[in-house]
């Protein structure tokens, strides 16, 4: 990334022009969580972007920050529960139920008061949220009713890896053919919701390697001032920031039994995503058409176990009659939403139970 003129001025000593107008902008985050957000966010937030106040606080999960806004998360989670949506959801159909819920003026009304109060105080705003994805058509109305373009970008890690991380991070409330399902539904939409206003894809890998040449290519392709016009203190700040050793997840799919039409799906929809990440990029029209082909495919696929799985779906949940049924049941749920590092550490006794109700006493 070249450093500014008003860097090598700042160095210099050399007077600086003034009266020099910025125009406003806004990032939009989207995209899987666990694929390298919060590491793109958080280097675009020491360029200059100013995330929200206040913020959603670290944690072991993500010791370096998250670089989100906790008035957005909570925005977005009142939002999905209403429609009765999850963030990774699974299902086609959940996009119409977010939109749906979009569409209230209510919602409208406030995102808008939120984000034009956010401007008074900001001319570069950074917004970032795993949950974005479900409601970009909502942020975008609001955003160029404040007089901004939105710029979208899109963090991209293998799939294998996402899963992989989430299962660490999160627990097994949700299993891995779901959360698998749900990274695909998600990725089709995001990148169809995005096509029509300026976007750009980065993979977590090359982020990892190289981010000066990336955050670059970023700045130039959405036209951010605030990358472009970097000061040489914050780059060495991003330096610091950067570290390869965060990336643990493995990206292939040996340690997940995926069923085989969902994966060959994924693979392939990896594959045209990865092309869109590509710095010379040539015959996108092709890829979107081919991504378009794939998200039709998907939607058939899971209108296909729809149908295989009625009887379960109608049956519902089944009841457990006897005591100790419900004290495994109760420890599997327990067990299963706490994540693989700190399960390790509980009373054996604790283990064992948990592994009983999951198995239902048998021994392997």
């Amino acid at each position: 990334m070249a450093i500014s003129e008003e860097t090598e001025n700042a160095t210099t000593g050399a007077e600086q022009p003034s009266g020099r107008k910025t125009e406003r902008s806004l990032v939009l985050v989207a995209g899987s969580g666990r694929s390298g957000t919060s590491l793109f966010s958080g280097i675009l937030q020491r360029l200059g972007y100013q995330v929200p106040q206040p913020e959603v606080p670290a944690d072991a999960t993500n010791p370096r920050g998250f670089a989100e806004s906790q008035w957005v998360v909570d925005f977005h989670t009142r939002l999905l529960a209403k429609a009765a949506v999850q963030v990774s959801d699974a299902r086609p159909a959940a996009w119409a139920y977010t939109a749906d819920v979009a569409l209230d003026e209510g919602a409208h009304e406030e995102l808008g008061s939120w984000l034009g109060k956010q401007f008074r105080s900001s001319e570069h705003v950074l917004v970032k949220d795993p949950r974005l994805s479900w409601f970009l058509p909502l942020w975008r109305r609001c955003a160029e009713e404040a007089g901004v373009s939105p710029r979208f970008a899109t963090v991209l890690r293998h799939p294998a890896a996402v899963i992989d991380s989430k299962q660490r991070s999160y627990g097994h409330w949700q299993g891995d053919v779901s959360r698998t399902a749900g990274w695909l539904n998600q990725t089709l939409f995001t990148e169809r919701a995005t096509r029509e206003s300026p976007r750009v894809f980065v993979r977590y890998e090359d982020l990892l390697d190289d981010w000066t040449r990336i955050v670059g290519r970023v700045g130039e392709t959405l036209d951010l001032a605030v990358v472009r016009d970097a000061p040489a203190a914050s780059i060495v700040s991003i330096h610091e920031f950067v570290d390869k050793g965060l990336s643990r997840s493995k990206a292939n799919w040996e340690d997940f039994a995926i069923p085989t039409p969902l994966r060959e799906q994924v693979d392939v929809v990896w594959d045209l995503m990865s092309q869109l990440a590509e710095e010379n990029a040539e015959d996108m029209d092709t890829v979107v058409q081919e991504l378009e082909a794939a998200r039709a495919a998907y939607v058939s696929l899971y209108e296909d176990s729809e149908a295989i799985t009625q009887s379960s779906i109608t049956a519902g949940p089944r009841k457990r009659g006897s005591s100790k049924s419900k004290t495994g049941g109760t420890l599997l749920r327990l067990a299963d939403k706490v994540p693989r590092d700190y399960r390790e550490k509980l009373p054996l006794s604790w283990r064992k139970a948990a592994y009983r109700a999951k198995h239902g006493g048998r021994k392997r």
